[in-house]
């Protein structure tokens, strides 16, 4: 009796477990069913679709700080904006989370512009995390590939590539994908004048040009020659030779002047005007005289030129 007894009670404790285990089953499936659903770890702004792809809110997307490019063809927007319109965007803007809300564009801003263009309010995109050297790397990578930088952008990236890394030209060429002489050659447009930075980035003057004004070695025949390559319209080989020619002026000259006394020399503040006027009317200026009265001689090289003189002191067309 003793072992039936034993034996009934292992079975009803071994019910006993079975019965316990379904019961804790269905306590966690209905615990499961009860649960709320995990919120999306996305930030605001940003949505997935059914395959995964990430998406942003195109009003949340501002300018990489780092960007080289400041000037956009609103043309070629255009006609982006179309194809985008037909298309949609086939290759995801890289973005950066800006941590107020928004987000940086580090690659893609002309992509983004056209989507806004139309009428996007969503566009595909890749999340990053980079530090400011990477920021302007790779938005200067992806603009030079495209060719989509004037002259004096691409030299102002090169430059501040340069500042941020510690890097040198020869590093930073190797990171563009460019030869050193091309980083070199580049970074020197910057030793121009901002008037002549400003023609430059405006395609007013060719690289040519530009490099011809770098080879004139006196900062008013600089300007002279400026002044005639605007005027007259001179092509990269006239510039080269007026460059040559002026040089070799300013050598005679120097060559020529007589050491000028202390008594003799100059009012520098008067000097100053002189090259100002120069630096304004791009042409040769002279000052005699003093502040209190003088004489102002203004050299022209041509009918265009003159007509360019006009339009400065007049603010019309001749």
């Amino acid at each position: 009796m003793a072992k039936k007894f034993g034996l009934g009670a292992g079975l009803d404790a071994l019910m006993g477990e079975a019965n316990e285990e379904k019961e804790n089953e269905v306590a966690e499936v209905k615990a499961e069913k009860k649960a709320p659903a995990k919120k999306s770890k996305l930030a605001k702004g940003l949505s997935t679709d059914e395959n995964g792809k990430l998406f942003v809110e195109t009003a949340l997307l501002k300018p990489n700080p780092q960007q080289p490019r400041t000037e956009f063809n609103e043309e070629e927007l255009n006609e982006l904006a179309a194809s985008i319109k037909e298309n949609g965007i086939i290759q995801p803007v890289t973005i950066e989370d800006a941590g107020d809300g928004s987000f940086y564009i580090i690659a893609g801003e002309r992509r983004t512009r056209a989507a806004k263009i139309a009428g996007l309010e969503k566009i595909p995109v890749q999340l990053v995390k980079y530090n400011e050297e990477k920021k302007l790397e790779i938005a200067l990578i992806e603009n030079i590939q495209r060719s989509d930088l004037n002259a004096i952008e691409e030299a102002q990236a090169y430059y501040k590539l340069m500042e941020l890394g510690g890097l040198t030209q020869e590093q930073v060429a190797i990171k563009v994908g460019k030869n050193r002489a091309t980083v070199a050659n580049a970074i020197r447009l910057l030793k121009l004048p901002e008037d002549m930075q400003t023609a430059l980035s405006q395609n007013k003057l060719t690289a040519g040009h530009a490099r011809a004004l770098l080879s004139v070695t006196d900062k008013t025949n600089q300007q002279i020659l400026f002044g005639k390559i605007m005027g007259q319209g001179l092509s990269v080989r006239q510039a080269e030779e007026a460059a040559a020619t002026l040089n070799e002026g300013a050598k005679a000259k120097k060559k020529d002047e007589k050491p000028v006394s202390t008594a003799e020399a100059r009012d520098p503040d008067f000097a100053n005007l002189e090259q100002q006027f120069i630096e304004a009317l791009g042409t040769k200026v002279a000052l005699k005289g003093g502040f209190e009265r003088g004489l102002i001689t203004i050299d022209y090289f041509s009918r265009a030129d003159l007509d360019r003189l006009y339009e400065i002191f007049t603010g019309k067309k001749a």
